[in-house]
């Protein structure tokens, strides 16, 4: 079992709850028990960094930081596969008139994080403490990295799509705390692969080329890639001559994710799928295969 401990306040520290997973086993998918911050006090420690009572008793009354901006991997969806990690960037933007000197945020997925059975996955940052460079006296962007683990954090397939994201800014008073569970939402997804055959090659003009292929994603809960079945994907053809693809035809993945199709030949050139994705599988391209036409 890996375990991420509690921090209780470090001076100059967030602080983490305990989030005890168990690591993802071949048949084991059981919905581990997570446990989030449930305040800003909680997270930033402010009581333990020295303030005094009169100072804590203040937070909840002093100015909050403004949180303008939240940004989840530069903006783009994060895609994992079956086993390799990824470590991405969460970068807070927040201001306020002490400044701000500490940000918080994490991801989790469900309905409610205070609720046992309203989350069922949480990704908390490595850092205790982000690093926040000034914009100017008011404003800061700070930064913090999560690495997430397929086997680990991703435990299961139903994880994939929309999860939301927790921020929070420390003011440089270290009485205004800005917090919300559902400041904004980001998107994690399965890997997906695209396959292209066209044959045969090379084939007289007018003959039938068949063009096969196979649309898969990433199972989290077996580490396997399986076919992505009932999906539209376009057969895209390019002449040789040319830079620009054209959309031949739409048809759809089989009950194994399998393409097939065919087309009459015509002139030399490069046949290609495209799949658009959905929610939860990103968009993938094949390249061009080329078939000579005598």
């Amino acid at each position: 079992m890996r375990i991420r401990a509690t921090v209780a306040a470090v001076s100059g520290a967030l602080a983490l709850s305990a989030l005890a997973v168990p690591a993802a086993q071949a048949g084991d998918h059981s919905v581990p028990n997570l446990h989030k911050p449930t305040s800003g006090a909680e997270v930033f420690g402010t009581t333990a960094r020295g303030a005094s009572k009169a100072a804590a008793a203040a937070t909840a009354a002093a100015a909050e930081p403004v949180i303008s901006k939240i940004v989840v991997n530069g903006g783009k969806d994060t895609v994992l596969g079956t086993t390799a990690k990824k470590t991405i960037t969460v970068s807070v933007t927040a201001s306020h008139a002490s400044g701000v000197v500490d940000a918080y945020a994490d991801l989790w997925h469900g309905t409610n994080p205070t609720s046992e059975t309203g989350i069922d996955g949480a990704i908390l940052p490595n850092e205790d403490v982000s690093k926040c460079t000034k914009v100017n006296a008011t404003t800061s962007t700070c930064k913090l990295t999560f690495t997430i683990d397929p086997r680990y954090d991703l435990y299961k397939n139903a994880l994939a799509g929309t999860w939301h994201v927790l921020a929070g800014a420390l003011a440089g008073n270290q009485n205004g705390i800005a917090y919300t569970d559902f400041y904004s939402t980001a998107r994690v997804q399965r890997l997906s692969k695209l396959t292209v055959n066209a044959s045969p090659e090379p084939v007289k003009k007018g003959k039938t080329i068949t063009v096969t292929g196979k649309l898969s994603r990433a199972n989290w809960e077996d580490h396997a890639y399986h076919g992505y079945t009932g999906q539209p994907v376009k057969l895209q053809f390019r002449k040789k001559t040319s830079s620009t693809y054209t959309t031949v035809k739409t048809i759809k993945t089989n009950s194994t994710g399998n393409l097939k199709t065919t087309v009459k030949a015509s002139v030399d050139g490069y046949w290609r799928y495209s799949f658009a994705g959905t929610s939860t599988t990103p968009a993938i391209t094949t390249a061009g295969d080329f078939v000579d036409v005598k």
